[in-house]
């Protein structure tokens, strides 16, 4: 069975944001702000805002911003390459 780690990096695959509710709900991960934490480690960038759902409930909404080099250096998903131009 995959970690916890492993399910959040195959959803940031197909999906660049994620909140506490769709964690909770989609992979049964309690503490989605931990497993940001273990991301931010690896090399994995965020920013987070926080939004408002239809009945006035506040909650945190993750969004990928860059991930990790094969060296494990960040690397960010918004880069402009104007250098070859």
């Amino acid at each position: 069975m995959p970690s916890q780690k492993e399910l959040l990096i195959k959803h940031f695959e197909s999906r660049l944001t994620i909140s506490g509710v769709e964690a909770a709900n989609i992979y049964k991960i309690r503490s989605l702000p931990r497993r940001i934490l273990d991301l931010k480690e690896m090399g994995y960038q965020f920013e987070s805002k926080w939004k408002t759902d239809p009945t006035g409930q506040r909650y945190k909404r993750y969004i990928l911003t860059g991930i990790p080099d094969i060296a494990g250096h960040p690397v960010s998903l918004y880069t402009c390459d104007t250098a070859r131009k």
